[in-house]
């Protein structure tokens, strides 16, 4: 008899799930009804957190995203939070001072995250060292994260001495990223083994079922030795999002990698979730297209939410039909840039460059701030050289970036503390405003508002109790 290695799961339906199918718009209210539930089913973690969430959270849903951090915190008592986390850019599309990134880290464990998912759009360790070293320094769990693609500098090779540099620098587990759903089932089981034989620490597998091979690619994954699969609840799965977590959970069921959690309680889930995607698709805001099997994700590389940018921007300049041309463009434009995986940030700087060379019909006739950005080195360093040549078209004679952008950063925190000191009600709202500031301020004014008005009916309230 084969020796019981159980696979772990993390459930991402409170995260990368909603944030895939339908952008990020599950409140904190749909969310708190379950939680008791999920508590209870033994997951190795709950991803519900970060990524997305916090902008989508302050800009659409008006909500405070360190208070849902702490309901969910209160709920989840027995299960570990989980977040994703950018790298230098934190949570958001530019980076950060040090200082910013170390308080970010200190108050998202504070507030209740026990792991935090650290990636970089180029895979730049550079840019994962201050968050790396902030969470161990918090008591939290690193996970050192490897954004996946394919092109001519990746391959096994690559991915297993990137995560052995991960665990020399602190990392306590490595998670491979898909965020495309680029990666087969076969080559998953050869890229787990290599990286396998290089780190002792855990490995997990992050996917998504774009191209319609997540499902596959966890089987092998988990055949080569990977310790813990991201999946959702069936209801919130596939599409766009991740492999569905019943039928995993099923499949392993009997043999040595047996994940020990109980198909009835996930049924339980599974129904509340079904309620709520009735409404997503009643309202229109889960669009049925985006659960389709989309292959362009393996053909041109393009991430859901790259997709659904593409076409958004096309429309605005009443160009759709340019739709495969601009898909034709996206690896050419990767190419020229040495090759970014192409995850937020990167994804939409190199779609939108694509955008520009087809509807001028010259391409790089106008290059975007971000685009010059990205070549001049002010994101990182590229996985691929950039040709010389190309580098003076963009740049002229600008020099390019090699030192870790952040470095010549200034300390950030207490110059915005003096700006926001109107706003700030509590130690986290210097954060919320550090990353979105225009949202944060508008989301500060609205609660200021509404606190008045509660002390307006308080006030009356109290008078009338007197009379």
């Amino acid at each position: 008899m084969a020796e019981k290695k159980p696979v772990k799961i993390t459930e991402t339906v409170l995260r990368d799930a909603h944030q895939s199918l339908i952008a990020t718009r599950m409140t904190t209210e749909q969310m708190l009804p379950i939680i008791d539930k999920m508590d209870k089913v033994g997951y190795h973690s709950v991803e519900c957190w970060g990524g997305a969430t916090f902008d989508a959270c302050l800009r659409f849903l008006k909500e405070d995203p360190w208070e849902r951090l702490r309901k969910l915190r209160d709920g989840f008592k027995n299960t570990k939070l989980q977040m994703l986390f950018r790298g230098q850019n934190i949570l958001g599309y530019r980076h950060y001072a040090d200082d910013v990134v170390e308080y970010f880290v200190q108050k998202s464990i504070a507030n209740g995250i026990d792991i935090i998912r650290i990636f970089d759009a180029l895979n730049d360790p550079r840019n994962l060292k201050t968050a790396i070293d902030a969470t161990k320094k918090e008591g939290g769990h690193v996970q050192a994260a490897m954004s996946y693609t394919t092109g001519p500098v990746f391959g096994n090779e690559y991915f297993a001495n990137y995560a052995k540099t991960l665990e020399e620098m602190g990392a306590d587990s490595i998670c491979i990223k898909d965020m495309a759903g680029l990666l087969k089932p076969y080559d998953a089981y050869d890229l787990v083994k290599a990286i396998k034989s290089k780190v002792k620490i855990p490995v997990q597998l992050h996917t998504h079922y774009t191209a319609g091979l997540a499902s596959m690619t966890a089987l092998k994954a988990v055949e080569a030795g990977v310790d813990v699969i991201d999946t959702a609840i069936s209801p919130m799965a596939m599409g766009t999002s991740q492999p569905p977590t019943e039928p995993l959970v099923a499949t392993f069921a009997g043999t040595p990698f047996d994940t020990g959690l109980d198909l009835k309680e996930l049924d339980v889930i599974s129904k509340y979730f079904t309620t709520l995607r009735e409404k997503y698709l009643a309202s229109g805001l889960l669009d049925p297209k985006v659960m389709k099997v989309n292959v362009n994700a393996l053909l041109y590389q393009v991430p859901g939410g790259m997709l659904s940018n593409l076409v958004s921007q096309l429309k605005q300049a009443n160009m759709l039909d340019k739709l495969d041309a601009v898909l034709e463009e996206v690896p050419r434009v990767r190419e020229d840039a040495g090759y970014p995986p192409l995850v937020t940030p990167t994804s939409q700087i190199v779609g939108t460059q694509a955008v520009y060379n087809v509807i001028m019909g010259e391409r790089y006739k106008t290059v975007t701030k971000e685009f010059k950005g990205l070549v001049k080195g002010e994101y990182g360093k590229t996985p691929a050289p950039i040709k010389p040549a190309f580098v003076k078209k963009i740049i002229g004679d600008e020099q390019q970036i090699t030192y870790r952008p952040a470095d010549k950063l200034q300390p950030e925190l207490d110059s915005l503390r003096k700006k926001a000191a109107q706003y700030i009600e509590k130690d986290e709202d210097v954060l919320s405003y550090a990353l979105f500031e225009q949202v944060a301020t508008k989301f500060f004014e609205s609660r200021k508002m509404k606190e008045m008005a509660a002390d307006t009916a308080k006030y009356y309230v109290n008078i009338h109790e007197i009379k």
